[in-house]
């Protein structure tokens, strides 16, 4: 059983770092990130991106240290929302893609890949998570069954709940600041870099065509999944 626990967790850390540093190496390509990470050396490896994750990765030593406590609580502040500003993100970003593809005269018909739930879900989706964000604001304001306290405590209680919205706004505040990028309009989208040139009209209806070719049992995992 140790052994089975130590493969597992060992394979999802391999995979964790295997993705954060492919992350770091293409925002660094992409001139999002220092351009040294983008480093790349003969086998493939990047060394700096892979460094830069270990080196975050020594973090968790701090839960054999003496703040261990205050450590997990502001990392666990810092981390908390995370997933909901991404997926949150994610959703908005498909919102304005289908908004794009269609006032740029193409058909949804032309997606290779659409989203089984389509535009609504993306919908559904953001607005549970802005209601999941303005329940957490409230908690983070009002605990409940918490005491007033000092303002330090306060505002210490809402930090520690709250802490990924400052830290988003001001990583995102910056980068418009540095970078001087402005907001791109739904009809300025750029639909037509990394499309791959083969995706014919021809191509696109051989695979409808073998996808309706497809078990039920496999469209509906493809649909689920």
């Amino acid at each position: 059983m140790n052994a089975v626990v130590m493969i597992a967790v060992l394979s999802v850390a391999n995979s964790s770092m295997y993705g954060a540093t492919r992350t770091l190496q293409a925002l660094a390509e992409q001139g999002q990130a220092p351009r040294a990470l983008a480093y790349v050396d003969r086998k493939g490896r990047p060394l700096v991106a892979i460094s830069c994750s270990l080196a975050i990765g020594l973090l968790a030593y701090l839960y054999v240290s003496p703040v261990q406590g205050q450590a997990f609580t502001w990392m666990l502040a810092l981390s908390g929302l995370s997933s909901i500003f991404t997926w949150c993100s994610i959703c908005y970003a498909h919102i304005q893609f289908r908004k794009a593809w269609i006032q740029q005269g193409n058909l949804v018909s032309d997606l290779i890949y659409q989203s089984p739930i389509g535009v609504i879900g993306s919908w559904v989706g953001v607005a549970a998570l802005i209601l999941i964000l303005m329940a957490q604001f409230w908690v983070a304001i009002s605990p409940s069954g918490g005491s007033a306290g000092t303002v330090g405590e306060q505002v210490s209680n809402f930090f520690e709940a709250y802490l990924a919205m400052p830290v988003v706004l001001l990583f995102y505040s910056f980068y418009k600041f540095w970078y001087k990028t402005r907001w791109v309009r739904v009809r300025d989208v750029d639909l037509q870099t990394g499309r791959n040139e083969f995706e014919t009209a021809g191509v696109r209806r051989q695979w409808k065509e073998d996808m309706d070719e497809w078990p039920r049992w496999k469209v509906l995992y493809k649909m689920l999944c």
